[in-house]
């Protein structure tokens, strides 16, 4: 049994080292994401992450064990992805800016023909952000990578009033959910 890593993400890759994964595998997910117009945010990163999850799935062993995930931050039912360009990075941070918004990550296990797919969500307030210091933080190139146009663990740390939820969600893989999941399949990280 082992577990494959369904991301390119490294700080994916960090969470579940700093839980004690040592041997895990890497195969990112390479299909696109596709947009669900009308979709409510859980249902968008379920569905993103089953997606990736099942794709592979198809080339793990009968024991591996998938996991895969997919975050958005959702402010005034929009989805701020990740940014296409510098421009679109500094009009999500100027959105962000002295407001609470949501960070959704749906998390999708998959283990012998299992499938398991979760969503949780984390609320995150921004202090009001000068444009100049939007500017200052998009030119560090942090935010090119990143759903919202920020990471939490980073730089934009300094712009974060409040988090209430799983501050891992908010950095790409929600921990407690995860764990919860992983025990309905007999797994767990302490266990």
């Amino acid at each position: 049994m082992g577990i494959i890593l369904a991301s390119a993400s490294p700080r994916r890759k960090e969470i579940l080292q700093m839980l004690g994964v040592k041997d895990m595998k890497i195969i990112p997910a390479k299909g696109e994401e596709v947009p669900m117009p009308g979709a409510k945010p859980d249902e968008l990163v379920c569905a993103l992450a089953l997606a990736k999850g099942r794709e592979v799935a198809g080339m793990a062993g009968a024991d591996d064990i998938v996991i895969a995930a997919d975050t958005i931050v959702w402010h005034d039912d929009r989805v701020y992805g990740k940014p296409h360009s510098r421009e679109e990075a500094v009009a999500m941070l100027s959105a962000l800016s002295g407001n609470t918004h949501q960070v959704y990550t749906g998390v999708a296990v998959i283990c012998g023909g299992r499938e398991i797919c979760e969503a949780d969500r984390t609320d995150v307030r921004f202090r009001p952000i000068p444009q100049t210091e939007i500017e200052a933080y998009v030119n560090t190139g942090e935010p090119m990578d990143k759903a919202g146009a920020y990471g939490a663990q980073g730089i934009a740390s300094v712009f974060v009033e409040s988090i209430e939820g799983d501050f891992f969600n908010v950095m790409g893989l929600p921990v407690c959910l995860l764990d919860a999941m992983l025990k309905k399949l007999g797994k767990g990280f302490l266990y």
